[in-house]
């Protein structure tokens, strides 16, 4: 029996995007031996160009994107799937922007899956959150973004799977971000100013270009609410408390520059603070949602350096899930949660999933 082509339109071919398409060309063959699947990127886009592949050159994206690319907008791209009569599609958000977002329900009811690196469209207003997950019932498409929580971790899949078995959460509570584990990891066991590790995590491309995104402390907040919303609660961004890792003389209101040049300003603060906090102990950033008081905090904490978190190394995640049978002793999940390979694996997984779900309900319709 021929293989079931499944059809990708790929937004974003950087560094996520690239490393995507990288690995399902390395394993297509594999994919086409155990699960009888093709995968084929018959479009793919960066912010403002789109390559739609030409017939009989399957997979020459690389070579032909820089002389083939035009201008697009979705609406161009779900004529072009339609006039082909293109079938099983998944559109894949591998970008940070808001503004495929807004095509999202758009995409879903002319036919397409969706699988998303992006954030964005789940922590937007829960109205919102709602009307993609009714489109989603209503034409019988899937939407999966495990790589939107420390990509690589089997962190929203256990968390949805546990709490509609019935096990009731009481609290999640972590380390979720992997540029600042490794901040604090090395700022814990090392004798070295705030300032240098925070430009050494810029230069190994472990912060945001602008890493005061990183110290800002919301993109940790926002996976706290893309977590809530997955047990059925309607969190919202803005209901969030945060302590910030800056101080007000180098936040987001400043220049860039003004930044870059007077990091060691938190020097001082973070020394007093590793100072006095008691002995053994060392800091981390952490997120929690108490789900019995529904309050969703990310604060810097002290932790003794035995305990599961203290013993965090490099950029390792790690997230604890208490039950009401499990209060004293929650499952953890934890190890590396970053890097564009990391991601672009966890999306490929989604991918397959997907993939294996168009496959069986192609066999009941036969």
């Amino acid at each position: 029996m021929s293989a079931l082509r499944i059809n990708i339109v790929l937004f974003g071919i950087g560094n996520v995007g690239g490393s995507l398409i990288q690995q399902v060309l390395e394993s297509q063959h594999f994919f086409q031996e155990k699960y009888n699947i093709e995968l084929r990127f018959p479009i793919i886009t960066n912010s403002s160009l789109a390559f739609f592949e030409k017939e009989g050159l399957a997979n020459t994206w690389e070579a032909n994107f820089a002389q083939s690319a035009i201008p697009f907008r979705v609406e161009d791209i779900i004529e072009y799937t339609t006039n082909q009569g293109l079938e099983n599609l998944i559109a894949v958000d591998a970008t940070n922007s808001p503004d495929i977002v807004k095509s999202y329900i758009s995409l879903i009811q002319n036919g397409f899956n969706i699988v998303v690196a992006n954030k964005t469209a789940n922590i937007l207003h829960h109205d919102f959150y709602t009307e993609i997950r009714r489109n989603l019932k209503k034409f019988d498409k899937d939407y999966l973004y495990e790589a939107n929580i420390s990509a690589g971790l089997p962190i929203l899949n256990t968390i949805k799977e546990l709490h509609f078995s019935g096990g009731k959460i009481t609290k999640i509570r972590g380390v979720f971000s992997s540029s600042l584990s490794y901040i604090f990891n090395r700022f814990g066991n090392e004798d070295i100013p705030f300032s240098k590790i925070i430009e050494d995590a810029e230069k190994l491309g472990y912060t945001k270009i602008d890493s005061r995104e990183d110290l800002s402390g919301n993109a940790v907040a926002e996976k706290l609410v893309i977590l809530a919303r997955e047990i059925e609660h309607k969190a919202e961004l803005k209901k969030v408390q945060i302590m910030p890792l800056l101080i007000p003389t180098l936040n987001e209101t400043h220049t860039k520059s003004a930044y870059k040049n007077n990091k060691n300003l938190l020097d001082k603060p973070y020394r007093i603070a590793k100072l006095t906090q008691n002995e053994n102990h060392v800091l981390r950033y952490v997120g929690e949602f108490d789900i019995e008081s529904e309050k969703i905090e990310v604060k810097l904490i002290s932790v003794p350096f035995n305990s599961v978190l203290g013993q965090l190394q490099d950029t390792e995640n790690l997230i604890g899930i208490y039950t009401k049978t499990n209060s004293k002793n929650p499952i953890i999940i934890q190890g590396a949660g970053s890097g564009k390979e990391i991601a672009a694996r966890t999306i490929l997984k989604d991918i397959l999933k997907i993939s294996n779900h168009i496959k069986q309900k192609e066999t009941i319709w036969l």
